[in-house]
């Protein structure tokens, strides 16, 4: 591993604290090319995680709040009429950024997600027949309250799969949320502004040495048979898709990175494998009855899968 991304990864957990586990899996998860779903309770640090993380990048940052009567317009841009000049030029988006946060996502229709979805799988954006290519850095974040229904959306099965992981944020442990309550109170914490750590350019050339870390023939089987038994198992409706294996095959690479070293092992696999599936499976109506939790039946299946050596 680099310096660089050592250096930021250290000043990564300094800021943020008590969540290092899911740090590590959004580092990994946009130096693999995906995007993450992230549910959690307010007041969590959700946004202040990802704000942290596009400063410490040299990236640029925009967030945008869901709400019911948002528009697809108002995330990817849209013509409108100079009158001075007397021509239609065109605003974008706050969609044309490096780092977004889609705060709240299934707060808004299913015709305003799709707006966002397209372009996290396009990276590209049609204004009035005009096509305009996002950054090639280029990372979304979408929130979820999983306590709080009411008016919610939910976003179905098929744009879910666009999102490479699906996080759980916790309550920090009881010192590290005091220290947190502590840095605020004092006025210590958001007096303190990160400065980047990489450039953009930098940024690319480790997520290129990404692509070469070794994937084995025998870690790709396991990570095969992984996906193949959430198709076979009687507690699972709906299993993995082909999406799933690729996720899993790129997250393991980011995160054998960051460990330093230039192939992936099983351990590796087995790590990602749940947060890359959780989102991608569904559950049959008697698991669900018995109150059997995704994350379970995951770790159950992958450990009846052979560990290759």
């Amino acid at each position: 591993m680099r310096p660089e991304l050592a250096s930021l990864l250290e000043k990564y957990e300094q800021r943020i604290l008590g969540q290092n586990m899911n740090l590590r899996l959004l580092l990994s998860a946009i130096l693999a090319g995906g995007h993450v779903l992230i549910e959690g309770v307010p007041g969590t640090g959700k946004t202040q995680m990802v704000r942290t993380l596009a400063t410490l990048l040299g990236g640029d940052f925009n967030r945008i709040q869901f709400t019911p009567d948002l528009l697809p317009s108002d995330i990817t841009g849209s013509m409108i009429y100079n009158m001075k000049e007397g021509h239609f030029e065109t605003l974008k988006g706050p969609v044309f950024t490096n780092v977004l946060l889609a705060d709240e996502i299934n707060r808004t229709p299913a015709k305003t997600q799709a707006a966002l979805l397209e372009a996290m799988e396009e990276k590209q954006v049609t204004i009035q027949g005009e096509t305009y290519k996002l950054p090639e850095v280029f990372f979304v974040v979408a929130t979820q309250n999983p306590i709080e229904f009411e008016g919610t959306y939910r976003l179905p099965e098929a744009q879910q799969d666009r999102f490479l992981f699906k996080l759980s944020i916790d309550f920090p442990a009881f010192n590290e949320e005091k220290i947190v309550v502590k840095q605020v109170v004092e006025q210590k914490f958001y007096n303190e502004v990160a400065s980047n750590v990489l450039d953009l350019s930098t940024f690319l050339s480790i997520r290129n040495e990404i692509e070469k870390v070794i994937l084995g023939d025998g870690v790709l089987d396991y990570i095969m048979q992984i996906v193949r038994k959430t198709r076979e198992s009687e507690t699972i409706r709906f299993g993995a898709s082909t999406r799933a294996a690729i996720s899993i095959a790129k997250a393991a690479q980011a995160w054998a990175y960051l460990a330093g070293r230039d192939y992936i092992t099983p351990d590796d696999v087995k790590l990602v494998s749940k947060p890359a599936l959780r989102h991608r499976i569904q559950l049959s109506p008697h698991a669900e009855l018995e109150g059997i939790t995704i994350d379970e039946i995951i770790e159950e299946l992958v450990g009846s899968v052979p560990v290759p050596r």
